[in-house]
């Protein structure tokens, strides 16, 4: 059986709903032999992502970054799990391991650096971009909820 790891930073109610979303759509009974496994930020570890075929990311954006929880997660697991840097510290590409990813971002006002700083680390790590970014501005609707479970969903129908 396949295994999907979610990896979230859920603070607040906007996030937590988001959080939801993809673990619906991950969770969809049409979708057939992946395991969900969801993590804080916080708690997640090197054993789980070498243990996951696919991962899905959620995180708030913070003054023009990733959460803090989830920045927490990758420097605690990127050695461990095989991330590579070249000689002036930027992420290297070509890792063996070609996992597929998805991430959902919320932001009050910006979610370009948080974006943008994922995507560098997750490069480092050789996982490819299986599903476009979800990025949300304000309040979480229904639309919003929805692109966040089609998410969820489309990773999780990769490993399935």
């Amino acid at each position: 059986m396949a295994t999907l790891l979610v990896v979230h930073h859920s603070p607040t109610s906007s996030m937590r709903a988001l959080l939801d979303a993809a673990l619906s759509g991950a969770g969809d009974d049409m979708i057939e032999g992946v395991d969900v496994v969801v993590r804080d930020a916080l708690e997640a570890t090197a054993q789980d992502v070498l243990d996951a075929d696919g991962y899905v990311l959620g995180t708030t954006a913070n003054f023009g970054y990733m959460s803090g929880a989830l920045k927490h997660f990758f420097d605690s697991t990127f050695l461990a799990v095989g991330g590579a840097l070249d000689a002036d510290g930027q992420g290297a590409t070509g890792s063996p391991r070609r996992a597929p990813f998805g991430l959902y971002v919320h932001g009050r006002y910006d979610t370009t650096g948080a974006v943008r700083s994922v995507h560098g680390i997750v490069r480092a790590l050789g996982w490819t971009q299986a599903s476009a970014d979800v990025e949300v501005l304000g309040e979480v609707d229904g639309d919003a909820r929805a692109r966040v479970r089609e998410l969820g969903a489309t990773i999780a129908a990769l490993l399935g």
